[in-house]
């Protein structure tokens, strides 16, 4: 299995992960070896009358070659199930929570949650250099393999290596870009990307998601109010905003469902000149820059001459001023006298919502000091995130561009703020969403001299027993949803998911590895403790997952399976395999046999099985056995695949 992905992985180029996604939106333009006609594609794009852009611009920086090159690589990770919380409090959830690198993460649910979530919102790590981060991901290849793979001169891949630990604007881009474009990959086509960021990378930032989603697909800038009272100890400005770039996959079919209505918003429609299309509001009718053509007099009911004010110029020109004032939409006041202003209709607006602006005030999506607070409170007092984001912030990014059974994802999940916010929304509108949070086992301590040392930021933590970031989530997220229940007893749906399935990314231990590195498939000699050290002990991880479970797990996930599939169990001859979808056959444990091979081509040849597919672990079984196996499943009726994995 992890054999089978190196391999693949060292053949891996920068624009692998391009040339995979072109292949399977344009087959039409590859031939048979993979080779892509371009005197094909230019001809096309003639026939269209399509204008080749000669002096485009892009953002290009140290680790970019490498950071492509990561986008197109599968993982070297086994996924192992938390058996105590999926077979416990999160047996019937769709809830998702994954611990671990979450590159790696997404590359793992490339296979069956592409084009699948709705939003994404993400609060990556901020670049401020004040050691909030600094680039984490390790350089695994010789300078030979990285010359090999990218072409690069040895001076290029000092460079590259230099960002290794730093913080500089290459290593941020260079952490980013890959994890952005996978990310891409699972968004669905009305999908849309939230991005949380400073002013530190929000330039950069913008120019590699314009790269990665199109610059057509740009939606908008959001400012984020996130404070409400000025640090006076700052020497020239202290700063109150944060932005969130959002980005949609394909913003041609991409449209709001807007801000649900409150009750002081509709309060604002009234009818005050009994207007029978019912009931609308004033609006300004003056807007600025002034534009030159739409400064001009007018003359109110009252006879008051009245021009725009100084700067500023009317919405409307002349033209249109008068047909709206013909047809009764202007509104000079009670007294026919007052400054023009245009008549809103309530029956005119977007059915489903108010059209969001691109600032975000505190008053309606909170701040970060009652983020703290009210994170605080829900963990028992303790201040275990200095930064967390506000629920109400990122429920709005749900509420205006998921429906009701939307899949939503953070693989920066931090404090869990996602996870209750989607739990907020269902409980709204009675929706049906689910979440994928991601997160890094980042440690709350440190070794010294043989123990366990508080990190500066992870002290609270580290007391009250939590060894990593990840077990906070996991408990912000049991908490909230504790509270929810708790608050709305009388009203919460039967069907209310306030729990989640647990999966721990992990890379096998060096021994592992080099067994495996070791193993001659063409031998008869078996690794008979292999499958036992995938196991969450032998991995050094929680959660009580057997070998074959991880390796099942894993499986699942390559092969497209969502993580709430069903499977069955079948026996053969004494042989446990697992059926799922009634049409592929997993074989992981050891102890085949001759007889166990008779009873699957029985079962088979009386169709009391109809697969497609025969997925072997292939430590699990010695040449012998592999080849009557092979010649077994030839002698069906109807096609079977054999696939080998090691």
């Amino acid at each position: 299995m992890l054999t089978d992905n190196e391999k693949f992985n060292a053949q891996v180029k920068p624009n692998t992960a391009f040339l995979t996604e072109l292949k399977s939106k344009l087959p039409e333009f590859f031939d048979r070896e993979g080779n892509f006609d371009m005197g094909k594609f230019r001809q096309q794009l003639a026939d269209k009358n399509v204008n080749e852009l000669k002096d485009g611009y892009q953002l290009n920086f140290i680790g970019k070659d490498y950071a492509r090159r990561q986008a197109g690589e599968i993982p070297t990770t086994v996924i192992v199930p938390d058996e105590e919380q999926n077979q416990g409090t999160g047996k019937d959830s769709h809830n998702l929570f994954f611990t671990g690198d979450n590159l790696e993460v997404l590359r793992h649910l490339q296979a069956n949650y592409a084009g699948k979530v709705d939003v994404i919102y993400i609060d990556p790590p901020y670049n401020t250099g004040n050691g909030d981060f600094v680039y984490p991901d390790a350089f695994e290849y010789s300078d030979k393999q990285l010359h090999d793979m990218l072409g690069m001169s040895d001076d290029q891949i000092e460079r590259l290596k230099s960002i290794q630990g730093k913080s500089s604007h290459s290593a941020w881009l260079t952490f980013m870009y890959p994890r952005l474009v996978l990310a891409k990959r699972l968004l669905s086509n009305k999908g849309v990307i939230f991005i949380s960021i400073d002013d530190n990378e929000d330039e950069n930032l913008k120019e590699i998601c314009s790269e990665i989603f199109g610059e057509n697909n740009f939606l908008g800038q959001v400012v984020w109010e996130r404070a409400y009272a000025p640090i006076n100890l700052k020497k020239n400005f202290s700063v109150s905003h944060d932005y969130i770039l959002v980005y949609g996959r394909n913003a041609n079919i991409i449209e709001t469902n807007g801000i649900s209505r409150s009750g002081e918003t509709d309060a604002l429609y009234k009818n005050l000149d009994n207007d029978p299309r019912g009931l609308w509001r004033p609006d300004n009718l003056s807007v600025g820059p002034a534009i030159p053509a739409n400064i001009y007099p007018i003359t109110t009911p009252s006879g008051r001459v009245v021009e725009p004010p100084a700067g500023r110029s009317w919405s409307l020109s002349q033209k249109a001023f008068r047909e709206r004032l013909q047809d009764n939409r202007i509104w000079f006041g009670k007294n026919g006298d007052a400054v023009p202003s245009m008549k809103r209709f309530k029956s005119e607006l977007r059915k489903t919502g108010i059209t969001p602006m691109t600032v975000w005030k505190y008053q309606e999506v909170g701040h970060s000091q009652a983020a703290t607070q009210e994170l605080q409170e829900l963990m028992g007092g303790k201040k275990y995130f200095a930064y967390p984001k506000p629920v109400k912030l990122v429920q709005r990014a749900i509420q205006l561009y998921s429906n009701e059974d939307s899949l939503i994802m953070d693989f920066f999940a931090g404090s869990a703020t996602t996870a209750e916010a989607v739990m907020r929304q269902n409980l709204e509108d009675g929706g049906h969403r689910h979440y994928i949070m991601v997160q890094l086992a980042e440690k709350t301590y440190q070794e010294k001299a043989g123990e366990k040392v508080a990190t500066k930021g992870g002290r609270a933590a580290f007391e009250d027993g939590y060894l990593s970031i990840d077990e906070i989530s996991r408990e912000r997220i049991r908490r909230a949803a504790a509270k929810i229940k708790a608050d709305n007893e009388l009203t919460l749906p039967a069907d209310f998911d306030g729990s989640f399935k647990h999966y721990r990314v992990v890379k096998p231990t060096k021994q592992l590895l080099l067994e495996i590195e070791d193993f001659d498939p063409k031998g008869t000699a078996l690794f008979n403790d292999m499958l036992n050290s995938y196991a969450s002990d032998a991995l050094g991880v929680a959660g009580g997952a057997t070998g074959a479970q991880t390796i099942l797990t894993t499986w699942l996930a390559k092969d497209g399976y969502a993580f709430d599939t069903e499977t069955k169990h079948v026996d053969l001859a004494g042989y446990q395999a697992t059926l799922v979808n009634d049409n592929r056959l997993y074989l992981i444990n050891p102890g085949w046999g001759a007889k166990n091979t008779e009873e699957l081509l029985n079962q088979l040849g009386t169709y009391q099985l109809d697969v497609q597919a025969v997925v072997l672990f292939g430590y699990s079984f010695n040449i012998a056995e592999l080849r009557e196996l092979e010649n077994g499943l030839k002698q069906v009726d109807r096609h079977i695949s054999l696939i080998k994995r090691y």
